[in-house]
């Protein structure tokens, strides 16, 4: 799946992920290949995700995340 890491400044991160943790308002929640369609509030914490194999870690204060057909687009604040 592709996942877009965006700030107002520039693109944080922007490839093909195996899976993705994300930091949302009732806990951390994971994102994998084929996730049903989503939009979510973040919270301040660790967007982590897995780029062949490696495991990235990014902070951030908070955002929201779209999830739709294997994309997962965060925007950050």
């Amino acid at each position: 799946m592709t996942l877009k890491i965006i700030s107002a400044a520039k693109v944080e991160f922007s490839g093909k992920v195996e899976l993705v943790m994300l930091p949302g308002v009732e806990g951390l929640f994971t994102i994998l290949e084929n996730h049903a369609s989503l939009i979510s509030a973040l919270t301040a914490g660790n967007i982590e995700y897995v780029e062949n194999g490696k495991r990235n870690t990014i902070a951030i204060a908070g955002g929201i995340v779209d999830v739709d057909n294997n994309v997962v687009s965060v925007c950050l604040y």
